[in-house]
C-alpha cells in the first residue's frame, strides 16, 4: 500500500502542524494538582532515613546530600536519586529526499504549560518495563527490538546536575524506511520545521532537545571551512585538567541528615526559602500509558539562565563553553555554557567579571532568545532562558583557564561520547543549529 502524506501523519508547514497541535489540546484531558505527601499513593518517607520513595523500590527517590570542598562540608541539600538508565529516542526518515523526525504530542506533570513537542520515545526504565501496570510504550520496538532501524545516535548523557545524583539518559537517533503506523499523538515533521519550533518558548521539551543537540553535524545546516583555535587533543587535554583540579567531594547522605532545610505535610523546603521546594502533584491524563497518579516533584523558584557567547575565529563560527562543576555529575565536571545561572540565582551576582555583563545581557548581538521548559517528568514548572550572543574582535580570544572556545563541530564531535556537555550546554547546541 503507497501511503499519501496526509495517511502517513507528515506535517510540512507552521499551519498544518498549529492544527494538529491544537487539536492535541482540544482532545486532551489534562489535570494536575498539588497535593500533601500523606495524599500520594505508594510514595513514603522512610522512618529510618527520611528518604521519601515508591513502594516498588523503583521509580525514584529523594535523598540527601552533602558536598565537601577542600575536606570541608559546605552544603547540604535534597537531591533525586534515580539510578536507572531511561531512553530518549527519535525516530527519523526520509520522505522525498527531505529527513523526518517521528515527534510526539506529551503531557509532563511539570510542564508550565501541561503539553509539549517530544521525542518518539521517552520513558524511565520502570516505566517501558510496565513497573506501573500501565499500557506498552509505543514505538519501543523500533530502538531495542530484533527489528530495531539503523542506528545514527546512540549515547549515555547526564541530566541536570544541581538536581539529579548521576542521572544519565540513552539518547538515540534510528533510521527506518518502511512504513509505520502513526498515533494521533504522533507526527512526521521535517528538520527544518523542528529548527523553526525551537524558536517557540515553551514547545519543544528538553528531552527532545538533548536527542536533537546529538543528531550528526550534516543535518543542522552548519559549514565549517575555518581552523579551530585549539586542536581536539588541546582540548581533551584541557578537559581532562580541569577535573583533576576539581577538589569537590560528594555523597548521598539520609534526607533527615540534611541541614538547612525542614519537611512538612506539603514540600521539602530551604529555611532561606531561596533554593528549590519538593512538593507532591496528582495526575490526571487521558493519553498516558497510565490514566492517573500521584508523584513528588521538585519545584525551582524563579527561572534559570544558559547563554553561549559565539564569536568568529579563524573564519569558522567558535562557541565558549565554561568548565562547570555540579554536584550530581557522575564525574563531577562537564562543559557548560558560557553563562549558566540556576532557578533563582541573580544575573548581578555574578561574581566572575569576565562574563558579568553576558549575564546582564549587555553585550554583542543577540541571536536566540527563548524561555524553555526543563523535564516535567521530575521538575515542576522549571524554566530557563536560553541564549545565543555573537560577539566580535572587541571580545577576547585569549580567556581564563576555565574557559575554552570550541567550533560547533568539535562540540558535536564530543558529543559522540557521553559526560563532556552538561544538559544546558546541549539544549543550546540545538538552540544554534536551529539558527541555520
Amino acid at each position: 500500500m503507497t501511503f499519501t502524506a496526509v495517511q502517513a501523519g507528515v506535517l510540512s508547514t507552521m499551519a498544518e502542524f498549529d492544527h494538529w497541535w491544537s487539536q492535541r489540546h482540544q482532545t486532551g484531558r489534562f489535570e494536575v494538582t498539588k497535593v500533601p505527601f500523606a495524599a500520594l499513593d505508594a510514595w513514603r518517607f522512610d522512618p529510618a532515613t527520611g528518604n521519601l520513595g515508591h513502594d516498588s523500590g523503583r521509580f525514584f527517590t529523594i535523598e540527601g546530600l552533602q558536598v565537601e570542598v577542600g575536606g570541608t562540608a559546605t552544603r547540604w541539600q535534597p537531591i533525586i536519586n534515580q539510578p536507572e538508565i531511561g531512553l530518549l529516542g527519535i525516530v527519523v526518515k526520509e520522505f522525498d529526499g527531505v529527513l523526518h523526525c517521528l515527534m510526539q504530542a506529551k503531557m509532563e506533570p511539570g510542564n508550565v504549560n501541561t503539553l509539549q513537542l517530544s521525542p518518539t520515545v521517552q520513558a524511565t526504565r520502570s516505566n517501558y518495563t510496565q513497573v506501573h501496570k500501565g499500557a506498552t510504550t509505543r514505538y519501543l520496538d523500533l530502538f531495542i527490538g530484533p527489528g530495531r532501524g539503523e542506528v545514527l545516535v546512540d549515547v549515555l548523557q547526564s541530566e541536570q546536575g544541581a538536581w539529579f545524583w548521576r542521572k544519565r539518559n540513552r539518547n538515540i537517533v534510528v533510521k527506518v524506511t518502511g512504513d509505520v503506523e502513526i498515533n494521533d499523538d504522533f507526527r512526521w515533521l521535517p528538520m527544518h520545521l523542528v529548527r523553526e519550533l525551537m524558536q517557540i518558548d515553551n514547545l519543544v521539551n528538553m528531552d527532545a532537545r538533548t536527542v536533537l543537540s546529538c543528531m550528526p553535524l550534516a543535518q543542522s545546516g552548519a559549514d565549517e571551512t575555518g581552523t579551530p583555535l585549539h586542536s581536539s587533543s588541546a582540548v581533551l587535554s584541557w578537559f581532562t585538567e580541569a577535573k583533576t583540579m576539581c577538589d569537590w567531594s560528594v555523597r548521598l547522605i539520609a534526607l533527615n541528615q540534611v541541614r538547612g532545610w525542614s519537611v512538612t505535610e506539603d514540600e521539602i523546603a530551604d529555611h532561606a526559602g531561596r533554593d528549590f521546594q519538593i512538593i507532591g502533584v496528582q495526575v490526571a491524563a487521558g493519553n498516558r500509558e497510565v490514566a492517573s497518579w500521584t508523584q513528588p516533584l521538585l519545584a525551582p523558584r524563579g527561572q534559570g539562565l544558559a547563554v553561549f557567547l559565539t564569536r568568529p575565529i579563524n573564519d569558522v563560527l567558535h562557541v565558549l563553553v565554561r568548565m562547570r562543576p555540579e554536584i550530581g555529575l557522575l564525574d563531577l565536571v562537564e562543559m557548560g555554557p558560557t553563562v549558566q545561572l540556576l532557578p533563582g540565582e541573580d544575573p548581578s551576582a555574578v561574581d566572575d567579571p569576565f562574563v558579568k555583563e553576558v549575564a546582564l545581557g549587555g553585550l554583542g548581538q543577540v541571536r536566540y532568545d527563548t524561555v524553555h521548559s526543563e523535564e516535567g517528568g521530575r521538575f515542576h514548572h522549571a524554566l530557563t532562558r536560553y541564549r545565543v550572543v555573537e560577539v566580535g574582535e572587541e571580545f577576547p580570544v585569549e580567556v581564563p583557564p576555565n574557559f575554552c572556545w570550541l567550533t560547533v563541530r568539535q562540540l558535536m564531535d564530543l558529543l559522540r561520547h557521553g559526560h563532556y556537555l552538561n544538559i544546558e550546554a546541549r539544549s543550546l547546541l540545538a538552540c544554534v543549529h536551529s539558527l541555520w
